[in-house]
């Protein structure tokens, strides 16, 4: 794993233990804006990083493709 995917799989994770603490319904209503604020941060972060992946996998030619100089 390279450190794309491990940032990319710590923001899943962090995104999960959120949802989670979101069901639990243990939350005041202002912790609760709190986790979705962050939520949104994380996700934001998350489709940054899978946007430069695929601007970056654009870039590189298929197996079996030439480049053209």
């Amino acid at each position: 794993m390279n450190d794309a995917d491990a940032t990319l799989d710590e923001l899943v994770g962090r995104l999960e233990r959120a949802a989670e603490q979101l069901r639990s319904g243990d939350l005041s209503a202002d912790a609760a804006a709190t986790v979705v604020e962050d939520c949104a941060s994380l996700a934001s972060q998350a489709s940054a990083e899978l946007e430069r992946r695929t601007r970056e996998a654009e870039r590189e030619p298929l197996p079996g493709q030439d480049t053209l100089l």
